[in-house]
């Protein structure tokens, strides 16, 4: 019984530490991600407060809807770009917000992350992303503003 739990602890150790391919993969999403990693806003867009819901998220995105997902007034592009495809994985994730009216780029958003790389196991594969925040409710967020009531 000993042996048992010795081996289990030690199962536990070695699942816990970063292999040497998931050091180098995390250490170039940090590269990429202080690079142009993170939200960057180039308009606001000011709503009235029935536009959004409980938790300030505006109430009419409809991820289904793809480009169209947040109605005909606003573009949704998103972009997958895999870096690596191997075990581990690397991927940058893009979203763009544009007003149709004049094409005019809202903001976008831009993460990277890590899939896999860890030692062959019976747990889910690990991950690693930064920024802590990217996306695209992320970026909604910061792109629509509640308007102040005079």
């Amino acid at each position: 019984m000993k042996s048992f739990a010795i081996s289990m602890i030690a199962a536990l150790i070695v699942s816990a530490c970063a292999t040497p391919s998931q050091m180098a993969v995390d250490a170039e999403v940090k590269r990429l991600c202080a690079i142009d990693g993170g939200i960057k806003v180039y308009e606001t867009v000011k709503l009235p407060a029935e536009k959004f819901n409980q938790w300030g998220q505006v109430n009419f995105y409809r991820p289904t809807q793809r480009g169209n997902a947040l109605g005909p007034e606003y573009e949704v592009k998103t972009s997958v770009q895999y870096i690596q495809k191997a075990n581990p994985s690397l991927h940058r994730f893009h979203v763009q917000v544009i007003r149709q009216s004049d094409k005019k780029t809202l903001g976008e958003s831009v993460g990277y992350s890590r899939g896999g790389g860890d030692i062959p196991g019976p747990w889910q594969p690990s991950s690693y992303s930064c920024p802590s925040e990217y996306g695209d409710v992320p970026l909604f967020k910061k792109i629509f503003v509640r308007s102040e009531k005079e």
